[in-house]
């Protein structure tokens, strides 16, 4: 599925559930901490989804798409523990641009591929306003964090660690 395609799917999911959303146009940017800026909003209304390679068993490995809150990291040993995991680390960038069909630092916070489960923190889904890049790098969208959970139905668990001073796991490793 080309990225524009994913876009689409965005929002289409939104107009077909008659979700209340806006689109936000701004420079390219895929890092968490200054596309919040460009947004104009605090990176802790940011939702940061990160593409995790979970290793259950030594042959069983998936993967799962995470989203915490722009201001924090991804508590991998929270992730490991909620799914038993012998192993938790992020996908390669290759890998996640695959699974989530948008470059990394465009990620959404949605899993349309049925062979992923999301996972958000309850902080992601506390936001009143939540806001994300919409598969693209030149376009956001934001929605509340009921809304989000609603079209998403993410497994929400806690799984952000402390906030992180930079801001910057958009592009996984």
């Amino acid at each position: 599925m080309p990225h524009n395609d994913t876009y689409q799917r965005l929002i289409t999911l939104f107009d077909t559930a008659r979700t209340p959303y806006r689109l936000i146009d701004h420079e390219p940017d895929g890092a968490t901490d200054s596309v919040s800026a460009l947004r104009g909003h605090p990176a802790s209304q940011a939702a940061k989804c990160i593409i995790l390679r979970v290793r259950t068993a030594k042959k069983t490995t998936r993967h799962v798409p995470a989203v915490v809150p722009g201001d924090r990291r991804v508590d991998l040993g929270a992730v490991r523990a909620l799914f038993n995991a012998l192993y938790v680390g992020f996908s390669t960038a290759a890998t996640a641009e695959r699974l989530a069909h948008a470059v990394p630092g465009t990620v959404l916070p949605f899993a349309f591929d049925p062979d992923l489960e999301l996972v958000a923190d309850p902080a992601v889904i506390a936001q009143l306003q939540l806001y994300f890049n919409a598969a693209r790098l030149d376009r956001s969208a934001a929605v509340s964090g009921a809304d989000h959970a609603r079209l998403a139905r993410p497994r929400i668990e806690p799984i952000a660690g402390p906030e992180s001073g930079a801001a910057r796991e958009t592009t996984p490793s």
